[in-house]
């Protein structure tokens, strides 16, 4: 797969960190100077932004969004709560159903960014697009709740994890 990097100039880190924060709806100016080292990865079509060498953006298709890695924005993110049962599906990018939910934590709306964590180690597997209310969900017996748009081992992960292993 065809790989590129560049460093983007200071003077444009400012612009792309106001439109990632209007984009994901997030003070990115209280974690990062707008003096910050910012690179853009491409890997196939996805573009990696880099922030003092993490890898904490992604952009597909016009959508930007965190990186598992980013745990500074994700722990902002209301979490779902999957059973160990659940893991193995949602590392594969299955969408999260409300047999597998063991807890809603925080109150969201639908169309809300959330992160989608195990019971057992509260380790981060995905971050998902929910498809209904936080109250909503709470009240279901079956069917899809949150779809999935990031997971740990996805293409993005992989590629994440290469960049900081180099």
């Amino acid at each position: 797969m065809k790989t590129s990097r560049c460093s983007v100039k200071s003077k444009d880190s400012k612009k792309v960190f106001l439109e990632i924060s209007k984009r994901l709806n997030f003070n990115f100016e209280a974690l990062f100077s707008y003096k910050s080292k910012v690179e853009i990865v491409e890997v196939g079509s996805v573009k990696l932004y880099l922030v003092e060498g993490k890898p904490l953006f992604f952009e597909i298709s016009h959508l930007v969004m965190p990186t598992l890695l980013f745990d500074k924005f994700y722990s902002t993110l209301p979490h779902i709560v999957v059973d160990m049962g659940a893991v193995p599906f949602v590392c594969k990018g299955a969408n999260i159903m409300v047999p597998g939910i063991v807890r809603v934590e925080d109150e969201f709306e639908k169309d809300a960014l959330v992160v989608i964590i195990d019971e057992k180690h509260a380790k981060a597997l995905a971050i998902g697009k929910s498809l209904y209310t936080s109250t909503e969900i709470r009240k279901m017996k079956q069917g899809i709740v949150i779809k999935s748009i990031h997971f740990v081992s996805d293409k993005i992960w992989n590629a994440a994890k290469a960049l900081i292993e180099t």
